[in-house]
């Protein structure tokens, strides 16, 4: 290959065109990503990785929790939200207008306006959606609070060694399952980009796939437990999420594009 061909072949490995976003597609049409795939002539497509199974009201009275005796709760996701406050509806139960919560990214936090009257003054976030920063934000506020940890049965147990190394009292209710979709049809494309928004999705391509080779792919993932979990996983990470210059997906793609225009 001559030098110009060398050059013209690393020009083209570096074009992005085709990205596969993780998650379900937006609804309607007013998205950032729509806005992304038509500033940047992009293809996007979107296939959840995951599927969240409910665990129902009668199975969760099984393990014996009463939310109402908490006066705080700790969110890493939105499915955690979401299944918090569905248990909630169906079991009856009215949230304490001074409940705190402690969300492990900004975005994260936002979403709860989704169920309750947002103020500052009981909902805390991370300043990197690193587990650390989570803790650091819950260091403040520990003392004479009793948490609540909503997750799945694959939850973070960093999170709940903190807890109880820093002699919280807490619970950890599981209110839904993480099931790894069939991603077979979608994964015969090729993707110059595949964003990853939980670890759990990294999973689902692990179990999918478990010789998946890279090959060239880059990988975009949000929070730190995602990015760990794709690291873990052998993954090169080339667009991470969130961070200073790029709090969400949206803002770390097109980052990454501008860059590539750059060389």
């Amino acid at each position: 290959m001559t030098k110009n061909g060398a050059k013209q072949a690393a020009s083209t490995a570096k074009t992005v065109k085709k990205i596969l976003i993780t998650q379900p597609k937006p609804d309607g049409e007013k998205s950032p990503y729509f806005d992304l795939a038509r500033k940047y002539s992009l293809s996007l497509d979107f296939h959840p990785f995951i599927v969240v199974d409910a665990i129902p009201s009668k199975e969760f009275r099984k393990q014996k929790i009463d939310i109402a005796n908490f006066t705080a709760v700790i969110f890493t996701s939105r499915n955690a939200i979401d299944h918090f406050f569905r248990i909630c509806d169906e079991i009856k139960l009215s949230i304490s207008q001074d409940t705190k919560y402690f969300c492990i990214t900004e975005a994260v936090a936002l979403y709860l306006q989704k169920f309750i009257l947002y103020r500052k003054r009981k909902v805390f976030y991370g300043a990197d959606g690193t587990n650390k920063s989570l803790f650091d934000v819950i260091n403040k506020h520990k003392d004479n609070e009793k948490f609540l940890y909503p997750c799945s049965q694959s939850f973070d147990s960093e999170i709940t060694n903190w807890l109880k190394s820093n002699n919280c009292e807490y619970a950890t209710p599981v209110l839904y399952k993480i099931i790894s979709n069939d991603i077979t049809e979608v994964m015969a494309k090729n993707y110059d980009v595949i964003c990853f928004f939980t670890p759990g999705g990294v999973k689902s391509l692990l179990e999918n796939f478990p010789k998946f080779k890279q090959n060239g792919t880059r990988i975009g993932a949000f929070g730190a437990n995602t990015f760990k979990a794709a690291e873990d996983a052998g993954l090169v990470l080339d667009i991470k999420a969130p961070q200073p210059k790029a709090p969400s997906m949206v803002s770390a793609l097109e980052l990454y594009l501008t860059s590539l225009k750059k060389k």
